[in-house]
């Protein structure tokens, strides 16, 4: 039997990757999605920023209902680990550790990881009071001892900046030595934000509730929220695999339209340089496949080869329009 061909394949069951096959699906195109089931929305057990839900969803839960939209109009959603993508003159070739698939266009909506840091505890409190974005979750937390955890630019602001929400702010740097400028330190004390510098042993926690932060010397730090700025992991190895420009920070050039530096290639979500927020990658999904509908049309069009429904219906309107404009 002839490999299928599909319109587009789409790499990653995130938000993008369901969004963009909400929309692809619902253009009449052959979608595939093929999806690792490493989605970081399963690490947000109340997700509370996301549009339409005002009592907030659960990850895992909202993605859920995207793969039941994305099934229902037409996509297939199958698991699977894609090792490589590969170009084949107008073709994408893609490896999977069950089977091989091609396409006519791929979207990469492959994401990030965000690295926790690596104490005791750590992990039991992802999502509960342990969080990587201020953005997402500053709100939660107002009133609250909170804690920042890293050396960089990035530490210093993202403890100034929820000053707005806690009096009580302190950045850890455990161990490492701040990297922070001249400028991020003068702000620093001007807003007496305290400094510890020596290493976390341990979280003291119950239920994913952080209680306290241990040091090496001192006594317990009691803490009711940690946010942690070590640093994220962009997933380009398939981009790189087939030849796509990345920038300076490591994720996936790609223009206004989604398109990355390979032809018929596009990328959306966490892995480019957008904020990494579940509905702007939702929103950069749509606008990918968007892009992806017209690159298939316009394409089809110059080849004369544009699909056309040739069903039958029921009443002769097309039959009808013709005799009125002969």
């Amino acid at each position: 039997m002839a490999k299928k061909t599909h319109d587009v394949i789409i790499i990653g069951g995130g938000l993008a990757g369901l969004s963009a096959a909400v929309y692809l699906g619902r253009s009449r195109r052959q979608t595939l999605l093929i999806d690792s089931g490493h989605s970081m929305a399963v690490w947000e057990p109340d997700v509370q920023n996301y549009l339409g839900f005002p009592d907030g969803i659960s990850g895992t839960a909202l993605l859920k209902r995207a793969r039941d939209q994305a099934k229902r109009f037409g996509a297939d959603i199958i698991e699977d680990e894609v090792r490589a993508v590969t170009k084949d003159g107008d073709l994408f070739r893609v490896q999977g550790t069950q089977k091989h698939y091609e396409s006519k266009r791929v979207l990469l909506a492959t994401g990030l990881t965000h690295l926790p840091p690596d104490i005791p505890g750590v992990r039991e409190c992802l999502g509960r009071s342990l969080f990587f974005c201020k953005d997402c979750d500053a709100l939660r937390v107002q009133g609250k001892r909170v804690v920042i955890i890293g050396a960089s630019n990035e530490s210093a602001e993202y403890a100034l900046a929820m000053l707005a929400y806690s009096p009580c702010v302190m950045i850890a740097t455990n161990a490492q030595e701040a990297r922070w400028d001249a400028r991020h330190h003068t702000w620093l004390e001007e807003y007496e934000v305290v400094v510890r510098r020596d290493r976390i042993v341990d979280v003291e926690h119950e239920d994913g509730q952080i209680a306290a932060l241990h040091f090496e010397r001192g006594p317990r730090i009691p803490t009711d929220a940690v946010f942690t700025t070590k640093g994220d992991v962009y997933h380009t190895s398939l981009a790189e695999c087939v030849g796509a420009e990345l920038d300076e920070e490591g994720q996936i050039k790609i223009d206004h339209f989604m398109h990355t530096s390979v032809p018929g290639l596009y990328a959306a979500g966490c892995v480019t340089s957008a904020n990494c927020q579940m509905i702007i990658a939702a929103g950069q999904g749509a606008a990918a496949a968007q892009a992806i509908n017209r690159d298939l049309f316009d394409d089809s069009l110059r080849r004369h080869a544009l699909p056309v429904d040739r069903r039958t219906v029921s009443e002769p309107v097309c039959q009808v329009a013709h005799l009125a404009n002969p």
